[in-house]
């Protein structure tokens, strides 16, 4: 039998923690219970601040912040060392610092800035899920839970670079997925569409390509429009022992924009 872990009893570390989705998955695993948390992101200022805004409402539990950007996989594997550290453990791992990529049209898009537009929004998800895995492999289990979007799925204009990193991103996890669970060591993918309430939502709106591209896909949203809160709750049942028979799977929580 593979090792299951009770949220209460789990260590996390999220990655892009100090604001968005992250912050929201960090809030919501504390609320189920986690009592160990490293939330790391790439401004010491926000970070420290998040941290703060989490221990004053959480006092209980240990909360740690520390800087990454887990673009440099050198910065990833420091961060799942420092991380196994602190907290004797990584049982669970939200990987949630892509950035904040912004649609252009192809042909906007210099050949020379493609390929590293593409690299680097792969690479800030992805070096924390395989900087973790010799830690949750030695353990004998652990939840990644790794953020895409539905530009995965779904090609639409202004994103054939996102789409294509979001891709990537879903086929990692799934690959990561098949090799990873004969150590007990589960992998999902989040990609909602548009999150309302997060730093990215409000740049997007403010840029008028992106407000027509994003306002028309709202009016699609019949369930309403996505949330953090929304995304969060979907990280702790996938971190919990409720999911335990599920991995490789990407989930769609986009409010009813597209059925995929």
């Amino acid at each position: 039998m593979r090792r299951t872990v009770d949220i209460a009893s789990a260590s996390a570390l999220v990655v892009g923690g100090t604001a968005g989705i992250g912050h929201a998955g960090a809030q919501a695993l504390l609320e189920a219970g986690l009592r160990r948390l490293v939330i790391s992101g790439r401004s010491p200022g926000r970070g420290l601040a998040a941290r703060a805004r989490l221990a004053e409402r959480f006092p209980g539990a240990e909360i740690h912040y520390l800087q990454c950007n887990a673009v440099h996989a050198e910065e990833a594997d420091a961060l799942a060392e420092a991380t196994a550290e602190r907290l004797g453990s990584i049982d669970i791992l939200l990987s949630s610092g892509g950035g904040d990529p912004m649609p252009r049209l192809l042909h906007q898009i210099p050949t020379a800035e493609l390929m590293p537009t593409i690299s680097s929004i792969v690479a800030g998800i992805i070096h924390p899920a395989r900087a973790v895995l010799p830690h949750m492999s030695r353990q004998g289990g652990g939840a990644v839970i790794c953020l895409a979007s539905d530009a995965a799925k779904v090609a639409t204009p202004g994103e054939t670079a996102i789409g294509a990193a979001m891709a990537a991103i879903v086929m990692f996890c799934r690959g990561m997925a098949n090799e990873a669970k004969r150590n007990g060591i589960r992998v999902n993918c989040l990609t909602p569409s548009i999150v309302r309430g997060t730093p990215l939502y409000d740049t997007l709106m403010a840029d008028p390509f992106c407000n027509r591209l994003f306002g028309k896909a709202e009016t699609m949203a019949s369930l309403g429009i996505v949330e953090p809160e929304d995304l969060a709750a979907m990280v702790v049942f996938l971190a919990s022992p409720a999911a335990a028979r599920l991995t490789g799977q990407t989930i769609s929580i986009n409010g009813g924009i597209s059925a995929v």
